[in-house]
């Protein structure tokens, strides 16, 4: 939207928006890098008296396992959607081009995922992967979501919204399928993957619930989960801008990659027709 045809009340409003949003953030930002002896009268001030440093984030660091959550939630996020994009994208081209007995009653039957609430799935999810063995293993925590509904959705508005000249062109020059799918319609499909893509990450980079559940050494736990552990301590002392600090360092990676390509994802988005 041109900024130059909203009106002074509208843009007031989304000031007032992004304000209320942000000040979370700016506190959390604000406590971890207070000093240790700070006074209890600065817990909720966003400008606190005295100087800024690092300490919490080294002590942050040191308490917990960092880099092994780190590493877990990486593999994790990045196995999921390595899979994910190749189911969605298989099964985005097969309801958008290929013509078959019932694929619209199919199709719809398949979005009904999208109306149950996850947390109804977690009893026979945990009891599936016990039965096979992949319970406290990341391949456990990544399998259900290795089809996605939303994707699926996703892909097949994206296959869909691109000319058919495309594949009519690559057939004459003798292109089989898969040549058609990999080299033709998936490079076309690029924005509408990169929008699934941000979706799926950050879902699953802030996922708690699942994760706590099928995992329970604590050398295969992930970011959320070993947060939920070190806050736990730390709360016990109070030492809140230890927690803001691994807080921040929690989320860190995904602000930094929303600053970084703002502009291509805003894209993605719209391309792909997410609003």
């Amino acid at each position: 939207m041109n900024h130059k045809r909203m009106g002074p009340p509208l843009l007031l409003a989304l000031a007032a928006a992004a304000m209320v949003w942000a000040i979370p953030f700016a506190w959390m930002a604000v406590a971890s890098l207070r000093p240790d002896d700070a006074g209890a009268a600065n817990v909720a001030s966003l400008m606190p008296s005295g100087p800024f440093g690092l300490g919490n984030f080294r002590e942050a660091w040191s308490e917990g396992s960092f880099p092994v959550w780190y590493l877990n939630t990486f593999l994790m996020c990045g196995g999921i959607l390595a899979v994910q994009c190749a189911t969605v994208s298989a099964a985005g081209y097969a309801f958008a081009r290929l013509r078959f007995p019932g694929r619209t009653a199919l199709f719809y039957l398949f979005l009904l995922q999208l109306m149950l609430v996850p947390p109804i799935l977690i009893v026979p999810n945990l009891g599936t992967i016990v039965r096979l063995g992949l319970y406290d293993r990341l391949p456990g925590v990544m399998a259900p979501y290795f089809a996605s509904a939303f994707g699926t959705f996703l892909m097949r508005q994206t296959f869909r919204a691109i000319p058919r000249d495309y594949e009519d062109a690559a057939m004459l020059d003798g292109a089989n399928l898969p040549q058609l799918v990999w080299h033709v319609l998936l490079p076309l499909a690029r924005p509408g993957l990169a929008a699934f893509a941000i979706v799926s990450v950050s879902y699953h980079w802030n996922e708690f619930l699942w994760p706590l559940i099928a995992l329970a050494s604590p050398a295969n736990q992930v970011l959320t989960v070993g947060l939920a552990s070190f806050t736990t301590g730390a709360e016990s002392a109070s030492e809140w801008g230890v927690i803001a600090a691994g807080t921040l360092m929690v989320a860190a990676p995904l602000i930094v990659v929303f600053v970084v390509f703002q502009r291509r994802i805003v894209s993605s988005f719209v391309f792909s027709g997410i609003k």
